[in-house]
């Protein structure tokens, strides 16, 4: 190893830091850095305009979407081997077709403001935005029948929900959850068009993912899709009734909401093209007031 040039053996180096794994897309990743041993970054990065004036290096903390997602697939690297033992699989004939099931949650953390007020002026409430891998299978290149062989056994427990992003914002502050959200949602759409290929039990395997907002309480929903907040007429998240409504007919509803209406609708807001009045116009949209910025999901989770 001595005479190595310097450059291999600082590669050498990196690869014995812990959390450290070599991966790569194909095709390449949009919209990412190609850097792959980022560690924590600016969770504002590629966003340069401060906050009301909040430093912006004090806002907010995060992992690249990508990164994060492989650390969590080599952690559950001896499951993966076991889970393909169990099934009576050969793992040296599966380094294909693996697929990923990723729940993603977000939720203010309250009040966490700094007693005895010594740092930096942030706002005093925090969002921590994670993710939890639910499950993952793979799809033999001769059977027909996709099989699981992970399945996260406590998908609520804080131990298999692993923090991607946090930040000092309130989680009604629309802007600047989109602001600091915008380069998350970026990163996940272009994984959506791209597989991972990693090592796992020392072969290279590749793997796709799927992601679902369904980690979401209402008043996030509502802040992500532009809805009015819970004090609205527009009561349902899924649908368009009204209180009245909804007080007269506890039974029929049907899930008429998805995100691209919503970014529909807020382009009406946005443009009034019939030149409406206020109440009008609100009525059209259904409550929908500002842009949608992350798709929830409307599941039961």
């Amino acid at each position: 190893q001595i005479f190595q040039p310097l450059h291999t053996l600082r590669s050498a180096e990196k690869e014995l830091l812990p959390g450290f794994h070599q991966f790569e897309w194909q095709p390449a990743l949009k919209n990412v850095s190609s850097s792959w041993d980022v560690g924590i970054i600016d969770g504002l990065s590629g966003w340069t305009a401060s906050v009301d004036d909040v430093p912006a290096d004090t806002i907010s903390r995060r992992f690249r979407y990508d990164v994060a997602l492989v650390s969590a697939l080599k952690d559950l690297e001896e499951d993966i081997m076991e889970g393909l033992r169990e099934r009576g699989l050969d793992d040296s004939t599966c380094t294909s077709g693996f697929t990923v099931v990723v729940k993603e949650s977000c939720d203010g953390m309250g009040d966490v403001s700094e007693k005895h007020g010594s740092g930096p002026a942030v706002p005093e409430k925090a969002v921590r935005f994670s993710f939890t891998i639910m499950s993952i299978s793979v799809k033999a290149e001769d059977e027909e029948d996709a099989v699981t062989i992970f399945q996260e056994q406590k998908p609520n427990s804080e131990l298999s929900c692993r923090p991607l992003c946090l930040m000092f914002v309130d989680e009604s502050d629309h802007e600047t959850l989109t602001g600091i959200l915008g380069p998350v949602v970026a990163e996940r759409k272009s994984m959506l068009e791209s597989r991972l290929i990693l090592s796992v039990g020392g072969l290279l395997r590749s793997f796709r993912f799927f992601f679902r907002g369904t980690g979401y309480d209402e008043k996030m929903v509502r802040e992500m899709e532009g809805l009015e907040a819970s004090g609205s007429i527009y009561v349902c998240t899924l649908c368009d009734s009204t209180r009245a409504e909804a007080s007269h007919n506890m039974v029929l509803h049907s899930i008429t909401r998805s995100h691209s209406e919503n970014l529909e609708r807020y382009e009406i807001w946005r443009t009034n093209p019939f030149s409406e009045s206020a109440e009008e116009l609100r009525d059209r949209v259904k409550g929908v007031s500002a842009k949608a910025f992350m798709e929830t999901q409307p599941t039961l989770d």
